[in-house]
């Protein structure tokens, strides 16, 4: 199915990634010069509410007044809902310091489920992690009470994070294999890791459990066929292609996509095509019936109405 109506939301600023949405209907996002910017219900009023000082990505809510910030940069951090200063949660974690903290979930209990997408490149190369294919990828538990320990280790390019409402397992995408992995919490499978959806057409990126229950993906591109051919070269002529000047390199298209799974894996519902003004969809969050878009590109959020 193609997508309907999308309005587009202008934001005075860039790459405004992710999306959340609080308990008001009011949208929070950061942009690339490290704000975080809160708008109306409606998008029509734009409030700054802190500065990370970094490249903020994933946003969750974080207890009844509080903001979850997965920084790039900066690490995990948190800032109040009113507006304020930012407290570091985390830098480091299960032994190595973060290099691209990317996206998170919290459960009920204030656990949080988060990702450092790569080993090797931080949110400047993002792109190099796609074409080495390093697997570097970690999803990690903090605790309510600050201990951080790994879920889950060589992912491919570990990225959006999460909880079904049961919170019987963790949902992780994994960009660079164009699938979402699970890590199972509770009952007998406690543990075990095996795949929720996978050969997605798209490169998966940000993914959020709506109002609905369901799990909702972003595909920020179609796969690109020039990427999966370079891929399977051998590494050196990959590092040689990671050096060409980006108009060379294989690119992202604008046509982008959302798809939301059951719990099962069962696919629901899927969106596809181009929005005439807006591209790579990476940020996505359903909030009683109205899907909101987040883009690494645009200088604009969206939205459309299910």
């Amino acid at each position: 199915m193609r997508f309907g109506e999308v309005t587009v939301v202008p934001v005075n600023g860039h790459g405004p990634e992710d999306v959340v949405v609080d308990a008001e209907g009011r949208v929070y996002t950061g942009v690339d010069d490290g704000r975080i910017l809160r708008l109306s219900p409606d998008g029509r009023r734009i409030d700054l509410i802190g500065d990370t000082g970094g490249r903020p990505l994933g946003l969750e809510l974080y207890g009844d007044d509080e903001l979850l910030i997965c920084d790039a940069r900066a690490g995990l951090l948190t800032m109040p809902l009113a507006g304020g200063e930012t407290t570091t949660l985390a830098t480091s974690g299960a032994g190595l310091d973060f290099v691209f903290c990317n996206n998170a979930a919290v459960a009920a209990d204030g656990t949080v489920y988060f990702t450092d997408s790569s080993r090797r490149f931080g949110i400047d190369n993002w792109r190099d992690d796609l074409i080495e294919q390093t697997a570097g990828g970690r999803l990690l538990r903090r605790a309510p009470d600050g201990h951080i320990d790994l879920l889950a280790d060589g992912l491919q390019f570990a990225n959006g994070v999460a909880l079904p409402p049961d919170e019987s397992f963790v949902a992780v995408a994994e960009t660079g294999a164009c699938r979402v992995s699970r890590v199972w919490l509770t009952g007998p499978r406690a543990g075990d890791q095996d795949v929720l959806i996978d050969d997605l057409p798209g490169f998966p990126d940000n993914i959020a459990t709506g109002s609905d229950g369901l799990i909702w993906i972003t595909e920020a591109s179609p796969r690109v066929r020039a990427l999966d051919v370079v891929r399977r070269l051998p590494r050196a002529v990959r590092t040689a292609v990671r050096a060409l000047p980006d108009a060379v390199q294989p690119a992202p298209k604008r046509r982008v996509g959302a798809v939301a799974v059951a719990p099962d894996g069962s696919v629901v519902r899927e969106l596809r095509g181009e929005i005439p003004g807006f591209h790579l969809l990476v940020g996505i969050r359903e909030y009683h019936g109205r899907l909101w878009f987040g883009s690494l590109e645009e200088n604009a959020l969206a939205y459309t109405d299910l």
